[in-house]
C-alpha cells in the first residue's frame, strides 16, 4: 500500500494523508482526510491529485479571520439593515440588549450550546415562544450576515444554525369573525378607529401598513387602488379599492398640511397604535380573544371561503411564499369539490375542457364579498 494511502481503524473507506497548506493559518501541516473511496485504485488516484495540486501550486485559498466581537458585529449589522428593512427598529431593539450581555464576546464563542442557553434565559422571563423564535431568527441572520462578511468561520454558522425554534401553538391559531361580527365590531368602534377597521377587513393590509397610509403616496382613488411599494417582504404590492372603502376614503377628512390617511384631528399627527381603542371596541362587541392581526385572518378566511384561489388570497395579502396562505386552505372544501367534479365533467365529455368554467369567482363576486365585510 502506498504510504499516504491506509485504512483508520473499521473504516471501509481509504484515507489520505499528505502535508498541505491550513487554509485558516496558511502554515504546512500534515492533513488526512477520507478519501470517500473504498477501492484502493480510486483512493490512489485521489491522493495523486492533491500531491500534484501542491505541485502546481493549487493550494486552498488562505483565509485569516480576525477574532472579531458580538459588539461589531451588531453595530455593522444594524447599518446595514438600516434603510434596507422595514424591520431594522425592530431588530435593533432585539439586538441592544443581547449587545450589552455578550458585545465583547468573540463571535468564535457562539456555538449551540450558548444559543440554547439564551433560548431558556429567554423562556425563565416569561416571554412567549414567538418572542423566543423571533430573537432566534434575528440572531441567525446576524450570524449569516457575519459568515457573507468574512467576520466567523462557515462552521460557527452552521453550529447556531442547528438551535431550533420552540413550538409555538399560537403560530397556528387562526381566528376570525363571521360577517355578523364584523359588522358588530365595525358598530362598537370609535370615530378615529372605524375607518381604520374597514380597511384592514377590505384590505387585509397590516396595522403597521394601515397607519402610515399617505394619500398622495399610496392611495390611488382615480384608478381604485392602494399602492404598498415598501411591504414587509420587501416587495411592491396593489390592493383593489372596493366600493365599500372607497366611499369610507372619502369620508374622511383631508387636510393640506397632513399627508396621512389616518391621524388624530387634533394633534395634527398619525396614529402609531390603536391597541387599547381597539380592545375597547372588542369588548363592547362582545368579541373575545381578538386581536387586531385577526383582521387579516378575518379578510383572507373569507375570501378562500368565498371561493377565491389560494393564489390571488396570496397576492392580496403580500405572502412571500403560498406555503403561507396554505392555512386557509382548509376553509374552501366546497371550492375544492367544485373543482373536482369539473375535471369529471371534462374527463366526460360533458364539458369541452375545464378552461370552459373558471374555478375563480367573477370579478363583480369578489367585490361583493369584500364589501360585506365593511357593510354600513
Amino acid at each position: 500500500m502506498a504510504r499516504g494511502i491506509f485504512k483508520r481503524n473499521n473504516s471501509k473507506n481509504y484515507w489520505i494523508r499528505y502535508v498541505g497548506l491550513d487554509p485558516k493559518t496558511g502554515k504546512r501541516k500534515l492533513i488526512r482526510k477520507s478519501s470517500g473511496k473504498d477501492k484502493f485504485k480510486e483512493a490512489e488516484a485521489l491522493y495523486h491529485k492533491k500531491k500534484n495540486e501542491i505541485d502546481e501550486g493549487k493550494q486552498p485559498e488562505i483565509k485569516i479571520i480576525a477574532n472579531h466581537s458580538f459588539g461589531e458585529l451588531v453595530e455593522k449589522y444594524l447599518a446595514f439593515v438600516n434603510g434596507r428593512q422595514r424591520s431594522a427598529k425592530t431588530k435593533e431593539y432585539i439586538l441592544k440588549p443581547l449587545k450589552t450581555v455578550y458585545g465583547n464576546d468573540p463571535l468564535r464563542r457562539f456555538n449551540t450550546i450558548l444559543v440554547e442557553q439564551l433560548q431558556t434565559d429567554i423562556i425563565n422571563k416569561g416571554l412567549k415562544p414567538a418572542s423566543n423564535n423571533k430573537i432566534l431568527s434575528i440572531l441567525k441572520h446576524t450570524f449569516k450576515k457575519a459568515a457573507e462578511w468574512g467576520m466567523i468561520e462557515e462552521s460557527i454558522l452552521q453550529s447556531i444554525q442547528k438551535v431550533k425554534p420552540l413550538p409555538d401553538d399560537d403560530a397556528e391559531r387562526l381566528r376570525f369573525l363571521s360577517i355578523e361580527e364584523c359588522q358588530n365590531l365595525i358598530n362598537a368602534c370609535d370615530s378615529h378607529l372605524k375607518p381604520i377597521v374597514i380597511t384592514a377587513l377590505n384590505t387585509g393590509m397590516r396595522r403597521g401598513e394601515i397607519l402610515g397610509l399617505k394619500w398622495d403616496e399610496h392611495v390611488d382613488l382615480k384608478h381604485g387602488f392602494i399602492l404598498l411599494n415598501k411591504t414587509k417582504n420587501g416587495k411592491r404590492r396593489e390592493i383593489p379599492i372596493n366600493g365599500t372603502l372607497q366611499s369610507t376614503f372619502n369620508s374622511l377628512m383631508r387636510r393640506i398640511d397632513i399627508p396621512y390617511v389616518f391621524h388624530d384631528l387634533k394633534k395634527g399627527k398619525p396614529y402609531k397604535a390603536v391597541r387599547h381603542s381597539f380592545s375597547s371596541a372588542c369588548k363592547r362587541a362582545g368579541i373575545t380573544d381578538f386581536h387586531f392581526h385577526d383582521l387579516r385572518h378575518t379578510f383572507a378566511s373569507h375570501l378562500v371561503m368565498a371561493g377565491v384561489d389560494i393564489t390571488t388570497v396570496s397576492k392580496l395579502l403580500g405572502h412571500k411564499s403560498l406555503k403561507m396562505t396554505l392555512r386557509y386552505a382548509h376553509l374552501a372544501p366546497a371550492h375544492m369539490a367544485k373543482a373536482v367534479n369539473i375535471l369529471d365533467s371534462a374527463l366526460n365529455g360533458k364539458i369541452s375542457s375545464v378552461g370552459d368554467c373558471l374555478l375563480e369567482p367573477r370579478p363583480h363576486e369578489l367585490t361583493h364579498k369584500l364589501t360585506q365585510l365593511g357593510v354600513n
